[in-house]
């Protein structure tokens, strides 16, 4: 990372995303839905086998994670995911099952044994320009993040959230994320 405030932010780009674009608009939607129907992090259900809160942000442990067409391995694959730390949204629970959306709002089931509970955003997988990260200050550029870079999420007040990855560690507006609600505050 930069040592002067004056050095140009670095850039920092994204792995393979696919579809990010097709599927930003859906993204979008549900934020907006949720904002509008007075959902928030707060409002949150508790899952029924779990205990914990539905819906909420979790992140992939592994670097192969199957998305199946229902909650069971004799139902069809729809998909496998092969990128450990990308944020997925758990929607409902069944048995050790769990049903989750994904960024471009692809939804099917995983083996929660695969699912971690570190939180991890995507870096405005709906936008084609970077993201700046900022220092303390919230005024000086580090770091530029490329549209769909995972980082790891430190810290949320609402507004701002601290995040860290490979080769930064900065200040992105919490309206930038995917993988953490709107107004959402994480210690």
């Amino acid at each position: 990372m930069p040592e002067s405030p004056t050095s140009r932010p670095r850039n920092v780009e994204a792995g393979a995303l696919p579809n990010a674009a097709r599927r930003a608009a859906a993204a979008l939607a549900l934020a907006a839905a949720l904002l509008g129907a007075g959902g928030s992090a707060a409002q949150q259900q508790i899952g029924p086998v779990s205990g914990l809160a539905v819906p909420r942000f979790v992140s992939l442990k592994s670097d192969r994670v199957n998305l199946h067409e229902g909650p069971s391995k004799e139902h069809p694959t729809l998909w496998v995911y092969e990128r450990a730390g990308l944020p997925v949204e758990i929607t409902a629970e069944f048995e050790t099952w769990r049903k989750i959306r994904d960024s471009e709002g692809t939804e099917g089931w995983v083996l929660h044994s695969l699912l971690s509970g570190r939180r991890t955003a995507l870096v405005a997988p709906w936008k084609k320009e970077p993201a700046l990260a900022y220092a303390r200050d919230r005024t000086t550029p580090l770091a530029r993040l490329s549209p769909g870079v995972v980082a790891s999420l430190r810290l949320c007040d609402g507004s701002w959230c601290r995040v860290t990855g490979d080769g930064f560690d900065g200040f992105v507006k919490q309206e930038s994320l995917w993988g953490v609600y709107p107004g959402e505050k994480i210690d």
